[in-house]
């Protein structure tokens, strides 16, 4: 019990120390939602992994009642972790959080429904993950890494990288970019009309070899 106290006063200083709105640890005890998820997603931890897993889905079930934020009791979350505003954000039952992680909310830590046994996402310690981020399936993000708002990460992550996109790509590695951002959304239109053009080349070559007149230097009948 007193490691969990421990990790509850850890959370406490990570809210203060990442959030610059917070004026001091009363305000986070009183307001937070982030802050009372975790709490009492800690004391249906602590109840599950006694045994007692009715008892722990039901103190989950009202935190996710009060809060807005549903984290399975049987996840595994370190010290430290720092849920910002937080609706919305789901944590499933194999995940493994590490120290200092920071969730903002919107985010979902789940699974993709095609695995058995481990199905959800093991993140290391530091990591960031965005508003609205997805990140599915057994897969690892790395120490310190940082994955983008609305991204879909459905593959391993390195440590010290950025992910952005649906699907998620790394675009920056150990501080250095990777590849520049293009953030402008495809357009179907266009690529019709590449293709067409593409294949009015291919078609003009092909009539060009034939030794056939075209419709550009045939005279008409």
């Amino acid at each position: 019990m007193k490691r969990k106290v421990n990790k509850i006063k850890a959370d406490l200083r990570a809210a203060l120390e990442h959030d610059p709105a917070a004026k001091n640890a009363l305000e986070i005890v009183l307001t937070y939602n982030g802050f009372h998820a975790l709490v009492l997603y800690r004391a249906a931890h602590f109840l599950h992994v006694r045994g007692f897993r009715l008892l722990a889905r039901m103190i989950s079930a009202f935190g996710r009642f009060a809060t807005g934020i549903e984290i399975h009791p049987g996840a595994r979350i370190g010290h430290g972790v720092f849920i910002d505003h937080g609706t919305g954000v789901v944590i499933g039952e194999t995940t493994e959080i590490g120290n200092n992680v920071t969730i903002y909310q919107g985010a979902t830590l789940g699974g993709t429904g095609k695995d058995t046994g481990k199905r959800h996402p093991t993140v290391e310690n530091g990591v960031m993950i965005s508003a609205g981020a997805k990140v599915l399936g057994p897969i690892t993000i790395g120490r310190n890494a940082k994955i983008g708002a609305g991204s879909v990460v459905l593959t391993d992550v390195p440590a010290n990288a950025t992910v952005v996109g649906v699907p998620g790509v790394v675009v920056r590695l150990n501080g250095e970019r990777l590849d520049d951002l293009d953030q402008c959304l495809p357009d179907p239109v266009e690529d019709k009309i590449c293709a067409l053009e593409k294949r009015i080349a291919e078609l003009e070559k092909l009539v060009a070899a034939t030794g056939l007149p075209n419709s550009e230097n045939s005279e008409d009948l």
